[in-house]
């Protein structure tokens, strides 16, 4: 019998991570690599890309570098072919790329409204489609399409990205219907409130901060390793019947009013 620790064991499959030069990206990352897969980091910035890789392989893991721009399809379908060809098969991808701003709805700009959408509903659509393509021929892989709790729930000054974060959780859902029949299994992992580089103004911000925490049943912001569980999970034959599902790594905020 197949000892359940090594249904979790991904050696020998390369992982793609968009967005993942800083942040839950690059900490998710780090975590498919702990698990024993290669990587490919992407994202728009080189030297950002460069950074991240360098100090990845410092701690043993095999990385390789694709900056490309997730929301042109022409470079993304380049880039796929690319890594198929020259790195090897894509066996999971991790949709991640993706983009926040704030303002009240009747004063958000268009143009920003168009940007927002762009960077985190068509990257998905995007790569999914493209990396898709090569797993269906091969009957397996696994996509993790990052959702959010904004998935779920609401937020004053965010709405667009509410209404984002909802389409990603239905695009999962409608990939896992469509190439779940190939062996493919598609789920969302719906970080709550984080730890990054992009939230440390709220971090600091004691009324924000205490506002959140008495909000969260655990009672604290998310550290990002606190994610790379439930990743590696989706990422492993550990989860070959988990299709459609989106898996909120929150502290419990989407469970209590």
């Amino acid at each position: 019998m197949k000892a359940v620790l090594e249904s979790f064991n991904l050696a020998g499959r390369t992982a793609l991570v968009t967005g993942s030069s800083a942040g839950i990206g690059l900490a998710l990352a780090r975590g498919l690599a702990g698990a024993g897969a290669q990587l490919v980091l992407n994202a728009r910035n080189v030297d950002k890309l460069q950074q991240a890789a360098e100090a990845l392989r410092a701690e043993g893991a095999t990385v390789h570098v694709a900056a490309f721009d997730v929301t042109d399809k022409a470079a993304v379908t380049q880039a796929i072919e690319k890594i198929e060809r020259e790195i090897g098969p894509i066996g999971i991808l991790v949709n991640n790329a993706g983009m926040q701003r704030r303002a009240p709805l009747e004063d958000f700009d268009e143009a920003e409204w168009h940007t927002l959408m762009k960077t985190n509903v068509d990257s998905v659509f995007f790569v999914g489609q493209a990396v898709a393509r090569h797993m269906i021929g091969r009957k397996r892989g696994k996509i993790i399409n990052i959702c959010s709790v904004q998935s779920e729930l609401g937020r004053p000054n965010i709405a667009p990205y509410t209404a984002s974060k909802g389409a990603v959780k239905m695009l999962t859902k409608g990939m896992a219907i469509d190439w779940g029949q190939h062996g493919i299994q598609v789920n969302g992992l719906g970080p709550g409130y984080f730890k990054t580089e992009l939230t440390q103004a709220l971090v600091d911000n004691q009324e924000f901060s205490g506002w959140l925490i008495g909000r969260t049943p655990s009672r604290r912001w998310g550290d990002v390793e606190d994610l790379v569980g439930a990743a590696v999970f989706l990422a492993s034959d550990a989860s070959n019947f988990v299709n459609g599902h989106i898996l909120y790594v929150d502290g419990g905020v989407t469970a209590t009013l």
